[in-house]
C-alpha cells in the first residue's frame, strides 16, 4: 500500500471530485428512477460512482471496487467501497444532510484501513484510520456519555427496521435522554465529534456501513451488528456505533434477540 499521507491525499481527492458532480446537481430540477429495492437512484448517483471508480481504477488498477450503483468489480486483496449518495431521499428533496461514503479495506484480514464521510452541501468532512479520526483536518472525538440515560441517540427512519427490530429498538430508544430521526451517514459523523452518542439501524448494505468503521473506532468510539461481532461485508445489516463499550453494553443487553 501507499504512504497513510499519500492514501489520505487521494481519499480527499476522490471526495472533492464527488463534491463537485453532486452539488453541480443539488437543488435543481433532477429526475429520479427506482431501483429494484424500489429506492431511489438519480443521475447524480450514477456519475459519481463513475468518476469514483476511473479514478481509483488509474490509481489501483489491482484493487477491487464494490459499488452500491454498479456493482462489484474484482481485485488483489484490497477492496474499494462506494455510496456515491448515502440519503439519496435527501438529496432529491433538497435536504443537505446526504453524503458520499468511500472506504478501503483489506479483504485478506477484513481491517477496513481508512474510511471517509463527505458531506457535500455541509462542506463536512471525516476521515478515519487507525491512527484516529479528523474532522475537516482536525482531530475528533466521542463524547463521554457513559450511561443509557444520558446518551442521546439517532436512526435514520422507522421505515427501514422489521416490526421485530423496530419493538427492540423502540425499547432502547425510549430509555435514552431523547431520540432523533434522520440523518443517514451525517449521524455517525456527528457522533464521530462528540455531538450524539448511540446510532442504531437496520437493512445497511457492506458500502453502507465499512467507511463508517474507522471513523468511529479513530474517534474513539466502538461500531459493531446487533449481537456484537465486528461488521464485514457479510454483515446482516443491523448496525449499532456507540460512544464507548460502557454505553454499547447497555445497548445491546436490550437489542440482542
Amino acid at each position: 500500500m501507499v504512504p497513510e499521507s499519500e492514501l489520505c491525499s487521494f481519499f480527499h481527492g476522490l471526495a472533492d471530485a464527488a463534491d463537485q458532480i453532486a452539488l453541480a446537481h443539488f437543488r435543481s430540477d433532477i429526475n429520479f428512477e427506482r431501483k429494484q429495492d424500489l429506492s431511489p437512484v438519480t443521475i447524480a448517483d450514477r456519475a459519481i460512482e463513475q468518476e469514483l471508480r476511473r479514478l481509483i481504477s488509474a490509481r489501483f488498477p489491482e484493487h477491487g471496487i464494490l459499488g452500491e450503483e454498479t456493482g462489484s468489480t474484482p481485485g488483489d486483496r484490497y477492496t474499494w467501497y462506494i455510496d456515491p449518495i448515502d440519503g439519496t431521499k435527501s438529496f432529491i428533496s433538497g435536504m443537505p444532510l446526504f453524503g458520499t461514503l468511500i472506504a478501503l479495506a483489506d479483504e485478506r484480514n477484513g481491517a477496513v484501513i481508512a474510511g471517509m464521510i463527505d458531506m457535500p452541501a455541509l462542506a463536512e468532512r471525516w476521515y478515519g484510520t487507525r491512527d484516529g479520526t479528523t474532522f475537516n483536518d482536525l482531530p475528533a472525538r466521542v463524547s463521554r456519555a457513559v450511561n443509557l440515560e444520558d446518551a442521546q441517540i439517532y436512526t435514520s427512519s422507522p421505515d427501514f427496521f422489521s416490526p421485530e427490530d423496530w419493538a427492540r429498538y423502540d425499547a432502547l430508544s425510549r430509555k435514552a435522554m431523547f431520540r432523533r430521526f434522520g440523518g443517514d451517514c451525517y449521524q455517525y459523523g456527528l457522533l464521530a465529534s462528540g455531538h450524539c452518542d448511540l446510532v442504531v439501524e437496520c437493512s445497511l448494505k457492506s458500502f453502507d456501513f465499512m467507511a463508517l468503521v474507522p471513523v468511529i473506532e479513530g474517534a474513539g468510539g466502538m461500531i459493531c451488528d446487533w449481537e456484537g461481532q465486528p461488521l464485514t461485508r457479510h454483515s446482516d445489516g443491523r448496525v449499532i456505533a456507540a460512544a464507548n463499550e460502557t454505553l454499547l453494553r447497555q445497548a445491546l443487553a436490550i437489542l440482542k434477540p
